[in-house]
């Protein structure tokens, strides 16, 4: 069972992006529907001079904004990570968030919702804004938060699939080197109930990711609870640069460089990714990689 979900994750990975991002587009394709639908129907029966088509945009509008907004949830909660000695910080950022989150929301929908009765030649009415804001707020902050968990939610079943490393200190060395001490020569990997090491050689690059950084290993990114200059600092400086404010690449897993109009650089890796090299660390990989004789 364990085999099988870690191949399940392998061939998931990849189509990840799309199976999210379709996601979010049906649930709330089909929250628009059900709700305008529940909408025409209420207004029917109390007799109410509405057109049929008004409560459609009204709920069009408000799924679409709210979709709009799930990237910005996305980024978010990768950033903001609750644990134990954090929580009072980050909830009060979840609270401030909220209310952005809501703000967001009214004002696209609103915006939206005059566009189209603009080009019906109507006019469309969100009534007194302080009123209507609070309202809308005691709505949408259900909302973010149930956003909030399906997102946590979901990530945290990819990490157990996915496996999640940490630091392993060096063993005993019979003859140390004073510059290598805080250098860890392999990550213990845990995933699916199972431990595993990976040793440091063999990452190709790490990728900053919120609270994490993503150790690219093979065809599996193993996430590392560390901040990337915390990584750069422990790992050999004599294999792995840093290219980028997001990225640290093995120098012997780099095949070629490409040079960019702007000044930055590509980077292709030897299993055939390409990594960014920003032209402010271009130099010095360039240096690395040919040294002055």
């Amino acid at each position: 069972m364990k085999a099988d979900s870690a191949e399940w994750y392998r061939r998931y990975a990849p189509l990840s992006r799309y199976v999210e991002t379709s996601y979010w587009i049906i649930v709330y394709t089909v929250s628009a529907v059900f709700n305008s639908i529940t909408e025409v129907m209420e207004i029917q029966r109390r007799g109410l001079d509405i057109a049929p088509w008004e409560p459609v945009v009204w709920e069009s509008t408000s799924a679409l904004s709210f979709l709009l907004l799930i990237p910005a949830l996305v980024i978010l909660t990768r950033r903001t990570s609750l644990q134990v000695n954090n929580w009072r910080r980050v909830l009060f950022i979840y609270l401030l968030a909220s209310v952005a989150y809501s703000l967001g929301h009214v004002l696209m929908m609103v915006s939206f919702r005059e566009a189209v009765y603009w080009l019906a030649g109507g006019n469309y009415s969100f009534g007194p804004w302080p009123r209507e804001l609070i309202y809308e707020y005691m709505k949408d902050v259900r909302s973010f938060l149930v956003n909030v968990l399906i997102i946590q939610l979901y990530r945290f079943v990819l990490l157990r699939l996915q496996g999640e490393a940490r630091i392993l200190d060096r063993g005993p060395d019979p003859e140390p080197d004073p510059g290598s001490q805080n250098r860890p020569a392999r990550f213990l990997v845990k995933m699916l109930g199972r431990e595993f090491l990976v040793d440091a050689a063999r990452i190709e690059w790490a990728q900053a990711a919120g609270n994490y950084v993503n150790l690219h290993v093979g065809e599996r990114d193993y996430p590392l609870r560390s901040t990337l200059s915390a990584l750069e600092d422990r790992l050999d400086p004599e294999r792995f640069v840093r290219v980028h404010r997001s990225y640290i690449v093995n120098l012997d897993c780099v095949a070629s460089i490409e040079p960019l109009d702007s000044g930055d650089a590509r980077l292709h890796m030897l299993g055939g990714r390409t990594i960014p090299c920003s032209r402010r660390y271009r130099e010095a990989l360039l240096t690395r990689l040919s040294p002055a004789a």
